[in-house]
């Protein structure tokens, strides 16, 4: 396969909403692969260096939700706005059933949407994210640096919040830096990213869903219908791993995987382990030999 490259895979799609970015790459049935919420972070960041080992085998489809990357802006939670783009992103594709693979927030509207529409996901991946802390507060370290660069958005407390991200802090390259430091300064970056981290901004949302009556995703985890796989870093500082212990008990049909020296970025800090993992678990799926 010719190299994968992030001009030559990327495509935009209509939807009602606005204009979704993706990647698009290989043949077989589709992957649908969903990033996290870091500022700066688009699908392309978060998955683009694992394409080469999916492509061979499947249709490989990396979005960026609204708000992120090159895909539209919303006036909303970029949350909400999130799990509702997975909807109209298939149907304008006009894909039926997928597998899901998703980071972080992605994972957790990964989980969003194999409970909405169970019909639509074959199998389900996330990494990190997904569960409840146990032991520890909320939120995390790695979450709360965040909020600190979001409140106040210093070179510094960037390189402290990545470095949160790893186990080995030689990962946090002046490359890496510059790159997430161009994107998350931008305006429209920035505002996404107060949205959802502005101090009080995770609270807030808590209570307003209490207040709504709508029970938080983690009270909900044990209607997944599709096999899920949860993988996590066993040195994750921005979801500790005691957050997987929930989701392992409740999910019907649920493997955790553990990945040792790693932080948050598991399908980039073990590249091969998650994605020789991951590939596994998706080729068991009875679907994996004829197109979707």
């Amino acid at each position: 396969m010719a190299d994968i490259t992030f001009e030559g895979t990327e495509k935009v799609v209509e939807t009602a909403d606005g204009p979704l970015h993706y990647h698009e790459v290989g043949d077989g049935p589709p992957v649908l692969f969903l990033h996290g919420s870091g500022p700066g972070v688009t699908g392309w960041r978060n998955f683009g260096e694992n394409l080469r080992s999916f492509a061979d085998r499947y249709r490989c489809l990396v979005l960026d939700f609204p708000g992120y990357g090159l895909s539209h802006d919303t006036p909303g939670h970029p949350g909400d706005a999130s799990l509702a783009s997975v909807t109209a992103f298939l149907d304008a594709l006009g894909i039926e059933r997928a597998h899901v693979v998703g980071n972080s927030l992605g994972g957790i509207v990964a989980a969003q949407f194999a409970i909405a529409a169970p019909e639509r996901v074959d199998r389900l991946v996330t990494v990190g994210g997904v569960g409840r802390n146990i032991l520890n507060p909320f939120p995390g370290e790695g979450i709360r640096l965040l909020v600190e660069f979001t409140e106040d958005p210093t070179r510094e407390r960037l390189v402290q919040w990545l470095r949160s991200m790893v186990f080995d802090p030689a990962m946090v390259t002046e490359e890496l830096i510059e790159q997430r430091w161009r994107q998350a300064t931008e305006p429209a970056t920035l505002d996404t990213a107060r949205r959802i981290y502005g101090r009080g901004k995770l609270e807030e949302r808590a209570a307003a869903g209490a207040a709504a009556g709508i029970p938080p995703l983690w009270a909900q985890l044990h209607r997944i219908k599709a096999p899920t796989l949860i993988t996590w870093g066993r040195d994750d500082r921005v979801t500790p791993l005691e957050l997987g212990l929930l989701p392992m008990r409740v999910i019907p049909d649920v493997e955790l995987h553990v990945f040792p020296n790693c932080g948050h970025w598991v399908m980039i800090e073990q590249k091969a382990a998650w994605e020789s993992t991951v590939l596994a678990f998706l080729d068991r799926s009875a679907g994996s030999s004829s197109p979707a």
